[in-house]
């Protein structure tokens, strides 16, 4: 029997590559996604050496791209979505179409089809699900109100992706004179004897997914949980592994067998439908493994069709697409987020998740090269602007990190020109007035040997109320403007911004504060506000947390006096519960009493 088959040779070099390229992208600090795509280039077949079988590796990444959409599906949110609507949605809607405008533009300059300009531009407007929640959960951003405005950006501009798979190819199909592929548009035209034009083949598309949609919400709501829960309560984990898998790709599967919906969407569906179960969790954490293998394929399939070559040949072009990906579109971000009369910090970090593309860009531009719309050029664009993007984007959140406390403090300076310091500051004519953001009309607090909270989360609740059960003053530091307006309502000093700012921690009157504690999980981010205020204040107590040893140290280095690990004292506290517990009991012989 022989041995070096297609198919297991093609497994074996993508992820042996994958592995190794993926091991040196993280070592470098960089999304292994980079390494998946390199690994693709290398075993491709414009790289001398060994060539993966160009016909296995598209199926294999074909499932690739199913799990990928189960796993979008999983972990899309329409609470989330909700919470953060009134920008997200108008604000992912006009940043799309901005970058889409500049993509068809650089389309129309090298005289691409119509179709095919468009394509490119919705390819590069969207940004990569697996590299911004990475990028988000490494800065525990996640559960922040940035965090959520991201996530729920992305999620509106994965739906807007959704839409464009199905649509693409209904129109794509008419530009080629090839209206009548459609089964039940064949059937409409020779029963009615009607050519149904543009409009009703993209109104049959509708309706077709719109009766999909309506199946997988009536039926699918309660079919496919109601199966998950009878196996799980059969107690095999390996059946429950198997029936997850079996539901996405069964229904992938069936949705573009039965309604003509591409896999991608079915995939969703299938994924959207199963997180509102109590069992999404399990059936996430089950599927992962496979997702994330065959994820790896698709990338590397990917990066097989890219053809380096025109890096050398295509400068120019290269960069105006990483222009539009990194400066355009992000600039559009931040725009929009700061006419939303949002802080600056948020419109930094929102600009910064999405100066990258990523697995949408990668299925629009293979789309549009097999509908023969977009030029195989503009594929390899497509793939050598979400390289160079991803590998920029740690970049692009480094510098929105040295930007932030400038913004603030200029925000910092006009709040405090605005608002009278002292009783004999000289009154501000109205001429002279400078407009500010919302979270920037505010007064330095008045506080003398005070703690500074900065943070008012999950910890920083906690801090807040026993410090004002002990009567002790204390002013907030939080970047929400909604937990600010909550803060002043229930009259507790609060300043809206980021702490690092040298103008914020003024206006928080540092100088005269007793104490600081700061409760964000962010250590990169605490560690810079404990510098900052330690140089304004020496005498200050510093109280910070941490989740890792590397953290405390960090922390300790730039001032912290005390620096709490939460697993640490999750640790002390059950070791200190078991002690009363059981050790006293045995020290003290005698019946136990309760």
């Amino acid at each position: 029997m022989p041995h070096a088959t297609p198919l297991i040779s093609t497994l074996v070099g993508g992820f042996v590559l994958a592995f190794i390229l993926g091991a040196i992208a993280h070592r470098f600090r960089l999304p292994p996604l980079v390494g998946y795509l390199v690994a693709g280039i290398l075993v491709g077949p414009y790289t001398p050496g060994f060539v993966a079988d160009q016909n296995l590796a598209p199926e294999l990444a074909e499932i690739g791209v199913i799990l990928l959409m189960f796993g979008v599906g999983l972990h899309f949110s329409l609470k989330d979505l909700m919470s953060v609507r009134l920008i997200a949605v108008p604000g992912a809607i006009v940043q799309i179409g901005f970058a889409t405008l500049l993509g068809w533009g650089m389309g129309y300059l090298m005289g691409w089809t119509t179709g095919g300009s468009l394509v490119f531009g919705l390819a590069l407007s969207v940004a990569s699900t697996v590299v911004l929640l990475k990028a988000l959960q490494e800065r525990r951003m996640v559960e922040t109100e940035k965090g959520r405005i991201a996530v729920g950006w992305l999620i509106v501009e994965d739906l807007a992706m959704v839409l464009a798979l199905v649509l693409i190819p209904a129109v794509a199909s008419v530009g080629s004179g090839e209206r009548l592929s459609d089964p039940l548009a064949v059937a409409l035209v020779d029963k009615s004897g009607i050519d149904i034009g543009i409009g009703g083949l993209i109104a049959l598309t509708l309706l077709k997914v719109a009766l999909f949609v309506a199946v997988m919400l009536v039926f699918g709501r309660k079919v496919i949980p109601a199966i998950l829960h009878r196996i799980a309560h059969s107690g095999s984990r390996e059946l429950f592994r198997l029936g997850v898998l079996a539901i996405a790709l069964g229904v992938a599967f069936g949705a573009s067998q039965l309604f003509g919906v591409s896999l991608a969407l079915g995939a969703f569906f299938a994924g959207m439908v199963l997180s509102e179960s109590e069992l999404s969790h399990s059936a996430a954490r089950e599927s992962l493994p496979l997702r994330d293998a065959f994820a790896v394929l698709f990338f590397v399939s990917v990066g097989m069709l890219f053809d380096p070559h025109i890096l050398v040949t295509q400068p120019l072009a290269i960069l105006a697409t990483v222009f539009i990906i990194v400066i355009g579109k992000s600039a559009a971000a931040f725009l929009i987020v700061i006419l939303f009369r949002k802080s600056v910090s948020t419109a930094l970090t929102i600009s910064a998740s999405l100066a990258q593309i990523g697995e949408f860009s990668f299925i629009l531009a293979e789309l549009g090269v097999g509908l023969k719309l977009l030029p195989e050029e503009g594929r390899d664009f497509i793939l050598a602007g979400a390289i160079i993007s991803i590998v920029l984007n740690p970049l692009m959140f480094f510098l929105t990190e040295r930007l932030r406390p400038r913004f603030e403090d200029a925000a910092a300076r006009r709040a405090a020109r605005k608002s009278p310091q002292t009783e004999a500051a000289a009154p501000v004519a109205e001429d002279e007035k400078v407009e500010t953001f919302e979270e920037d009309t505010r007064t330095p607090v008045a506080h003398d040997g005070h703690c500074v909270l900065v943070g008012y989360g999950r910890v920083g609740r906690i801090v807040a109320a026993n410090l004002k059960t002990a009567k002790i003053p204390f002013v907030v530091i939080e970047e929400a403007d909604r937990l600010v307006s909550d803060l002043h309502a229930e009259g507790i000093d609060a300043i809206a911004g980021h702490a690092a700012s040298a103008g914020l921690l003024s206006l928080a009157n540092i100088a005269r504060a007793r104490s600081l504690v700061v409760a964000i999980p962010d250590a990169f981010e605490a560690g810079n506000i404990v510098e900052s205020a330690k140089k304004m204040n020496g005498r200050l107590l510093v109280i910070a947390r941490a989740h890792s040893d590397a953290e405390v140290d960090y922390l300790s280095n730039h001032g912290a006096d005390t620096v709490i690990m939460g697993e640490r004292e999750v640790a002390n506290g059950m070791l200190k519960r078991l002690d009363q517990i059981l050790h006293s009991d045995m020290s003290e012989p005698g019946p136990v009493v309760g």
